[in-house]
């Protein structure tokens, strides 16, 4: 299949990317379940607002429901504790039980799995594409009110899972340890020994499977070849520049991971979030830029699944759009909302400057890459 390429202009109104986190679940919650709730079963199986007679039918049933399991969603991440927290003031009645903050797409997935059946499991998902791909028998389809707006290329056409918020695989690091990157070739030198990092497991997380993907598309290779993406890593642990460790602001505010591989939004607000410790930048690399969004997904086994599909209306909504945006994030509706005048207009300005040339895997090739870092990563920087 061909590329998705975005132009500078189109990557930057916030069109840039198709599919691209995050276990356990604990605590819980009320004791109106969806097995006890009136309406509950309709709820299950209601693909849109019309199987409630709108939006206030929908909150009334959610509020009803009285809770809402979500997992992994790190409240520094992207700007999901204001997301949580304007969603907790909107519906004061219902309450959001927080599980797992730091796991993996797959570790999530899981999770839903053994905890299927109990009122602990997860209302919904927040994952990459390659996860997301393999699991669409996990999720319940459902499309929110401003479903239009979304680009078609980021969603599975039921609504199975559906991008939401996003951003460029980027490299931050610390000018007091290293040298500032200008490719991955001076990745590979001796003053970033035992130095660089990226989020996660490849195989099992978005950001490390984006950071290979990125590392692919700057080093010969493509969305169709991720090799050249492995083969780099591989030779960067083979000259002892790799660092097996998953980064996190305590880390980068130690020295311990000076340079990581991540999303442009999460490294910005890695800087921000340790202004007086370490002096953080921010760099895209040149060349051909790798963008992705995360994306969501109902459970087919919610516990609460009036409050499951009051969540996505949320995420979807203008207000949660422009949170992700004040986090530096690309909301999926940037586009639509531009044209309609409710986006915020300062915060979209600020948006660092895109590649002029960007991709994306689109399924097929996320799920072909995905396959292959499964056979090859391990080894490649054992």
């Amino acid at each position: 299949m061909e590329d998705i390429v975005f132009t500078k202009r189109i990557a930057t109104a916030g069109i840039a990317a198709a599919v691209a986190l995050t276990l356990g679940l604990a605590g819980c919650s009320s004791a109106s379940t969806a097995s006890s709730t009136s309406g509950a079963a309709d709820a299950a199986t209601a693909t849109n607002l019309d199987a409630f007679g709108g939006l206030a039918g929908l909150e009334a049933a959610a509020k009803a429901e009285g809770a809402l399991n979500v997992i992994a969603l790190p409240r520094d991440w992207a700007n999901y504790g204001a997301v949580l927290d304007a969603f907790a003031a909107k519906y004061p009645d219902i309450t959001i039980n927080e599980a797992t903050p730091d796991a993996s797409s797959a570790e999530e997935i899981q999770a839903a799995k053994n905890l299927a059946g109990q009122d602990t499991a997860p209302d919904v998902f927040d994952v990459g594409a390659a996860v997301a791909l393999a699991n669409t028998d996990q999720f319940a389809p459902y499309q929110v009110a401003t479903w239009s707006d979304i680009p078609d290329a980021l969603k599975e056409a039921s609504g199975l899972w559906v991008g939401d918020y996003g951003g460029y695989m980027a490299i931050g690091y610390d000018p007091a340890a290293v040298p500032a990157p200008t490719s991955l070739k001076d990745l590979l030198g001796s003053a970033y020994k035992g130095k660089i990092a990226i989020n996660g497991d490849p195989t099992q997380a978005g950001a490390a499977f984006a950071a290979v993907g990125m590392a692919a598309v700057q080093n010969g290779g493509s969305v169709d070849d991720f090799q050249p993406g492995i083969d780099f890593f591989s030779e960067l642990n083979k000259a002892g520049n790799f660092l097996k460790i998953d980064p996190t602001p305590a880390t980068i505010a130690s020295g311990e991971t000076p340079v990581v591989f991540d999303w442009d939004y999460l490294n910005v607000g890695y800087g921000k979030g340790l202004q007086g410790q370490r002096d953080w930048k921010v760099v895209l690399l040149p060349g051909t830029g790798y963008a992705g969004y995360y994306n969501q997904a109902v459970s087919k086994d919610a516990p609460h699944p009036a409050a499951a599909r009051l969540w996505q209306e949320f995420l979807y909504s203008d207000e949660a759009q422009n949170l992700w945006l004040a986090g530096g994030a690309r909301p999926v509706r940037a586009d639509a909302m531009a044209a309609a005048g409710t986006i915020d207009k300062t915060l979209f300005a600020a948006l660092p400057a895109s590649p002029d040339k960007t991709v994306v895997p689109d399924a097929a090739q996320a799920a072909a890459a995905s396959a292959l870092l499964g056979q090859k990563w391990a080894a490649a920087v054992q």
